[in-house]
């Protein structure tokens, strides 16, 4: 017999800690972990050269989005209370090639979908934009290419201060450098600068590691890569090399930083946290959403109590911001 069930249930009123967990209301009340509509960030892809919305078979219930659709849902996240909404060009493939020029084409898919969102949305949202070429260069990687079939990170930081300033002309509030080339916050900083564009902030990818998780994301994006990106993502081994990326992109003049992926990373979200002067988002990706959902469609999980309670793990690992393809399910069910 253990010591506590021979003192008796009320011989020590001071170890009952049930006692808030005794009603719904009673855990809302002493809840220290909270998920808002307004702290959440939902991702879409719009795709050139279709006439009506495409599923993504890895990732039921997301949709590559023609213009017309993207709008609609863009306005659906916005009535729903979501925070912001991040957004990926997938061009035709013909419009591929080795520098990712349609990613800087003011006519590419990518700023086309800006300039008609901001048009309709105006500063009703917060309207982010991915800022690497792997959508756009027709070998998938996330840079310029050197003539050994490297990723050249000199050349590639030039290419990324043209999508800046591009993306900003077309109305993102926020961009977000996505690629882990060192010094990307400094070059895209500088160019929006000195384009005139200094109240756009940069979204710092600080931790972005080379995950199996981001597989249904190829698809989503159409992506053209063969090989991995492990020369320029972190290794999931590591854990502090993010605190050194953390304090390079914080003097280079990051806005907000994140963490990617969310779930597998929650001690290096935790870590980054304990340390950012300034907000730091996760990213829950696409290989976490297709677990959620197909563990749901076997019967398996229940889905809607799993998508609030990962979100939930996301948030009291520290971060404020949550990007997720659950966003407006997740708002309607708060």
């Amino acid at each position: 017999m253990t010591g506590r069930a021979a003192a008796g249930p009320l011989a020590r009123p001071h170890e009952r800690p049930r006692r808030l967990r005794t009603t719904p209301a009673v855990r809302r009340l002493v809840a220290q972990t909270r998920v808002h509509p307004a702290e959440l960030v939902l991702p879409v892809f719009v795709r050139d050269g279709i006439p009506e919305p495409r599923g993504i078979t890895s990732m039921p219930g997301v949709v590559q989005h023609t213009p017309d659709s993207l709008l609609r849902a863009a306005s659906e996240a916005v009535a729903a209370g979501v925070g912001g909404i991040m957004v990926f060009g997938v061009p035709a493939e013909d419009d591929k090639d080795a520098t990712g020029s349609c990613g800087t084409d003011p006519d590419g898919v990518l700023n086309r979908a800006l300039r008609s969102l901001r048009a309709e949305l105006g500063d009703e949202t917060v309207l982010m934009s991915d800022l690497c070429l792997d959508e756009f260069t027709d070998h998938g990687h996330c840079g310029v290419l050197d003539d050994q079939g490297r990723v050249d990170n000199d050349a590639t930081l030039e290419r990324y201060a043209v999508m800046a300033v591009e993306q900003a002309r077309a109305g993102a509030h926020v961009v977000g450098p996505s690629g882990m080339m060192d010094g990307q916050v400094r070059v895209v900083r500088e160019a929006l600068d000195a384009a005139g564009h200094q109240d756009v902030a940069v979204l710092a990818y600080t931790a972005k590691y080379a995950s199996a998780a981001y597989g249904p994301f190829r698809e989503a994006v159409g992506s053209s890569l063969r090989g991995d990106r492990a020369t320029y993502q972190q290794d999931p081994a590591n854990r502090t090399e993010s605190l050194r990326e953390l304090r390079l992109d914080l003097a280079e003049g990051a806005d907000l930083v994140m963490v990617k992926p969310a779930l597998p990373y929650l001690d290096v979200v935790a870590d980054v946290a304990a340390v950012s002067d300034v907000p730091v988002a996760a990213y829950q990706v696409s290989g976490e959403y297709a677990m959620i959902e197909a563990a749901a469609a076997q019967g398996w999980i229940d889905r809607d109590r799993m998508v609030l309670e990962t979100l939930t793990s996301i948030r009291r690992a520290g971060a404020s911001i949550v990007l997720t393809y659950h966003a407006v399910e997740a708002a309607r069910l708060l």
